[in-house]
């Protein structure tokens, strides 16, 4: 199942439990006549927030994520634990609402009532929902291409494997191995696509979305090549961990079915805080786009009066696993800048303007992008976002580039903080490196200390 026919279908899923259990606490608790009612409460209203609230509070907790053969078991538990914080803050509000009316509070333990008609309506749908998920993956719907890399033993090894659990959704499509002489054959089923230095080949031609590693113990060194050559948008990277890493505790393993596999960059960020973060985007950018409008119209007129040419520049950028979008910004270069074709620009280049070098001191040339941020483009923190041809070629000078394409691109992030613009080469591997320690460290603690920078750099005048 589509990433977005799954969620459509789960946002239906709780649109149906969630209101059916309103539907059934409303008549056990006014029309039941179990209840004494001095009050007839409404119906229609209360539903309607009430569901808004649900919806809220299960996006914040990563319920609508993508499934796809993960644990049922752990997505009830997760959810058990969501209602039962909601329903304790629906009880907050309703002894707050008692109190200040100075009702009688008895009829609180009702809140308990609903807390179990919830769990039975919401657990019911969703278990109902993924056991035919994985009847579904089981019967080969809406399984992902798989390819095995690893020496020829190790892939037959884990390709029966893989073959006994078909609830994995994974449909092996071949192997991948160091080189054609030392593949060997692959076995019944199993066949040999070619080395591990054909690897984006491979993953493109046969539209890879997973990908097994299985090393031997003398093949470990050739692993950071292998995740370099996969690190390909919407690729999932899992490897079969050895024996001695899972009882030393160095390893710490998925299990679906008893089938153990460790994740390669998994969820950067916990789900409540990357929806604290979109959320923190979609206001920020509303407000400074509102508020700065006279600025920013005075700086429209700047611009046409110092120099030919449009008042913004689009340029079509790399984004989110590869998507390509056009940035926008105020013009701070000549019209014709890139005749000769794209460049860096350097500390002192002669295509600046006058009022380009203002707001590029000032980082006002970068305010347009809001629109980007508006419509889920860009993040306000984030690595920053490159042309396509740059991002081809930096891709096969620099290991793991394409890792900053794993999430959202942003207006400044902790390479702008940290490093100066890009003249060189040499400066594009520095700020990667900032780029991927922001990546593994994410976290709204880190984009409040980038913001503050970002402010700072501002105030003082420290662009470029």
């Amino acid at each position: 199942m589509r990433n977005r026919s799954e969620k459509s279908v789960l946002w239906f899923t709780d649109l149906l439990t969630i209101n059916v259990a309103w539907i059934i606490y409303y008549a056990l608790r006014v029309r039941s006549g179990w209840i004494q009612v001095v009050i007839v409460p409404e119906f229609i209203l209360p539903m309607v927030f009430i569901y808004l609230f649900w919806v809220l509070l299960f996006l914040i907790v990563g319920l609508y994520r993508p499934w796809y053969a993960s644990s049922r078991f752990d997505e009830l538990t997760l959810l058990f634990k969501t209602v039962t914080v909601g329903c304790m803050l629906l009880f907050f509000v309703i002894f707050v609402d008692d109190e200040g009316r100075s009702d009688a509070t008895s009829t609180r333990v009702l809140i308990v009532m609903y807390w179990i008609i919830l769990l039975v309506c919401a657990g019911t749908g969703r278990l109902l929902l993924r056991s035919m998920q994985r009847r579904m993956l089981v019967a080969g719907i809406g399984v992902h291409n798989t390819l095995i890399v690893g020496s020829a033993p190790r892939s037959r090894e884990l390709y029966e494997q893989v073959k006994k659990y078909p609830a994995l959704g994974y449909r092996v499509v071949g192997f991948a191995g160091f080189n054609s002489r030392r593949a060997g054959p692959g076995g019944k089923g199993l066949r040999f696509l070619g080395g591990i230095d054909k690897l984006p080949t491979i993953i493109a031609k046969h539209e890879i979305r997973d990908v097994l590693i299985a090393l031997d113990s003398n093949d470990h060194s050739h692993l950071l090549d292998i995740i370099v050559k996969c690190n390909a948008p919407q690729v999932g990277l899992k490897i079969v961990p050895d024996l001695y890493d899972i009882i030393s505790g160095q390893a710490r393993t998925n299990q679906i079915y008893g089938f153990p596999l460790i994740e390669i960059s998994p969820q950067l960020m916990p789900p409540w805080e990357e929806a604290t973060k979109r959320f923190i985007d979609v206001v920020v950018s509303g407000i400074v786009l509102i508020a700065g409008f006279p600025l920013w119209l005075l700086i429209a007129i700047l611009i046409r009066l110092d120099s030919r040419g449009p008042v913004l520049y689009k340029q079509e950028r790399v984004g989110r696993d590869g998507k390509r979008f056009s940035i926008v910004k105020f013009r701070s270069m000549q019209h014709d800048a890139e005749r000769a074709g794209p460049r860096w620009a350097g500390k002192k280049d002669p295509r600046v303007t006058g009022v380009g070098r203002i707001l590029r001191q000032l980082h006002l040339d970068e305010v347009p992008q809001m629109f980007n941020v508006l419509k889920g483009e860009m993040s306000l923190i984030g690595p920053r976002p490159e042309r396509p041809m740059f991002v081809e070629e930096l891709s096969h000078e620099i290991p793991l580039y394409t890792r900053r394409l794993k999430v959202r691109p942003g207006v400044t992030g902790w390479a702008q903080v940290k490093h100066k613009y890009d003249e060189t080469i040499d400066d594009v591997r520095r700020k990667v490196q900032y780029d991927l320690y922001y990546i593994e460290n994410m976290s709204l603690r880190m984009d409040f200390k980038i913001i503050l920078s970002t402010i700072s750099h501002m105030l003082l005048g420290k662009g470029h």
